[in-house]
């Protein structure tokens, strides 16, 4: 993604938490295609060296390995950054459920220490990785900022924590801050493997090996699936903007559509069987509902539009393309 049409000053030193992550990796690249001088904060629990394996020798980057549980650390990371995009966490819900004790450190504990580290060293903007979790068992759609349910999960506790954290240090500290809620975001370097894969490369692999892939419950629930420069595009824009009401809210971050998971596999089968016609004929099956998982969701994206400018670019089919082709040369 060519961010420069944004206007991002390339001056900014700019700390990613969480920098060899899926959605950290691909800020990291698209702030040094910017020209902006990067950190990369990450403990490499979830992150992969590989992710920034392209960018380690450029001399506009830099990796720090460490933990946001360590104060310590998080105060290195923001020595002389202007800006802090966070977006170091442990995702998945039924993590989240199995270890809540780990996802609560890393969630609450982390993010007040990248706060208060934020804070001492004075960046001019704290922007952080917000979840759709937060709207919990809200019946509402399209989901609208300001209405939210009690929360689901452990995940979506720690999440919902975030936002009460960064709207006190906004009033009592004068920090500047945005929240971005991300609704299933999907996209190239997202890992297909591991216990707590998200569901759109997990399909991927599965149909790749002509495995059938497991869908929770009947495939009628359904996701505002939201392609990774769409999340790019709306991260800049958090950084950028100049509008003072834009500022110390929180933002869904979608294309504001939603597909059902039985829809998703009509689609991926279709892209898939472009590189190996076998793949139409893998089918999915059927297991029980998980635990904590809200039935659907669907973004209103009009907050995001009237005070950022977003302006979202790939819708499902467009981005499922895109990721299907990264895939299919990267993991094949």
């Amino acid at each position: 993604m060519n961010i420069k049409p944004l206007k991002l000053n390339p001056e900014y030193d700019i700390l990613v938490t969480g920098g060899a992550g899926f959605i950290g990796s691909n800020l990291c690249a698209a702030l040094l295609e910017n020209g902006n001088t990067v950190r990369c904060l990450d403990n490499f629990a979830t992150g992969k060296r590989e992710n920034i394996e392209s960018q380690l020798e450029n001399t506009n980057f830099e990796l720090l390995e460490g933990d946001i549980r360590n104060l310590s650390d998080c105060i290195k990371a923001c020595e002389g950054v202007d800006y802090v995009l966070h977006q170091a966490a442990l995702g998945s819900v039924p993590r989240s459920i199995k270890d809540p004790i780990t996802s609560n450190a890393v969630n609450v504990s982390g993010f007040l220490n990248m706060l208060v580290a934020a804070r001492d060293a004075k960046v001019k903007r704290f922007v952080y990785a917000a979840s759709s979790s937060t709207y919990g068992d809200s019946e509402n759609m399209p989901k609208v900022e300001d209405i939210i349910g009690k929360p689901l999960s452990p995940y979506a506790i720690t999440k919902y924590v975030n936002e009460l954290y960064a709207d006190i240090f906004a009033k009592i500290y004068g920090m500047e801050t945005i929240g971005l809620r991300y609704f299933n975001v999907f996209g190239r370097r997202q890992d297909p493997n591991g216990a707590y894969a998200a569901v759109i490369p997990k399909f991927v692999m599965h149909l790749m090996n002509h495995e059938s892939p497991v869908i929770n419950g009947d495939g009628s629930y359904s996701r505002d699936f939201t392609y990774i420069d769409n999340v790019l595009e709306m991260n800049v824009r958090a950084l950028a903007s100049d509008n003072k009401e834009a500022i110390n809210t929180v933002y869904n971050v979608a294309y504001g559509e939603r597909t059902d998971l039985n829809e998703l596999i009509c689609l991926l089968k279709e892209y898939l069987s472009n590189f190996d016609p076998e793949i139409a004929n893998v089918n999915a099956t059927y297991g029980p509902k998980r635990q904590g998982d809200v039935p659907h969701s669907l973004a209103s994206i009009e907050k995001a539009k009237n005070l950022l400018g977003y302006d979202p670019q790939f819708d499902i089919k467009i981005g499922l393309k895109e990721a299907v082709n990264w895939y299919w040369e990267n993991l094949k």
